[in-house]
């Protein structure tokens, strides 16, 4: 995945995630407790203590191949996923999804979305969580391989939407994110790199709706757009 111009400063509550690219990294206490509230809301069982499972999620957000999928794009995705609660239908299964959506990242790897699934699948029974809690998080997480969620399916848009809001991100921060995509992809030639890249931008300035939510539709469309163009037009220019 992911020019400056004068931006306003953000708004509370316009969506803007307290951790955005580039910025420091969240304060593991802070994950920590989001997870175990999470678990706990979504029906993980009283005796389970969820912080062996969160520690083990923030390992793997951690591992050193990752530039931009860190704790800081988890903490923006929850962020996102907190602003945009109102239209889940399950909120406390988005922010699990939320948690094990790049779990296992590997950026030379295509099958990482179906195995961050098949460890929610695993982690979650154990940890107390239903059958069918499980395998709406699972579902989720293997949704974001297309970010295509059908029209009734509300847990999906707000999943998608707070993976993809940093597109909307104001351009400094942007521009930041595309950097490090490109650090996590450094292994790829450039000329490789910009002709992917593009294809990419394409693909996502092709559908006729980038965002899902009411929120997402009127808040971060429209930068979000502007953005990947300009970072087109960039790639374009070598």
């Amino acid at each position: 995945m992911p020019q400056p111009v004068e931006n306003p400063a953000p708004r509370p509550g316009d969506g803007t995630p307290r951790t955005a690219p580039g910025a420091a990294a969240p304060e593991p206490a802070a994950l920590r407790a989001r997870f175990a509230s999470a678990l706990g809301t979504a029906g993980g069982a009283a005796d389970a203590d969820p912080y062996p499972y969160a520690d083990a999620l923030l390992a793997r957000w951690s591992e050193p191949q990752r530039r931009y999928h860190t704790t800081r794009h988890l903490a923006a995705v929850l962020d996102h996923v907190d602003t945009l609660e109102r239209y889940a239908a399950d909120p406390a299964l988005v922010r699990l999804a939320a948690w094990f959506h790049d779990a296992v990242y590997r950026p030379d790897r295509s099958e990482n979305e179906e195995r961050s699934a098949r460890l929610a699948e695993r982690a979650l029974p154990e940890a107390g969580v239903s059958r069918a809690a499980t395998a709406e998080v699972a579902r989720l997480v293997r949704l974001t391989t297309t970010h295509a969620p059908g029209p009734a399916d509300r847990n999906g848009a707000v999943l998608c939407d707070a993976d993809l809001a940093v597109l909307a991100s104001p351009p400094a921060a942007y521009a930041a994110y595309a950097a490090e995509v490109r650090e996590e992809y450094g292994f790829v030639p450039d000329d490789l790199f910009r002709t992917g890249r593009s294809d990419v931008l394409r693909q996502l300035l092709a559908l006729p709706r980038l965002f899902h939510t009411p929120h997402g539709e009127s808040a971060w469309e429209e930068p979000a757009r502007r953005n990947l163009a300009t970072e087109l037009r960039l790639l374009a220019a070598g």
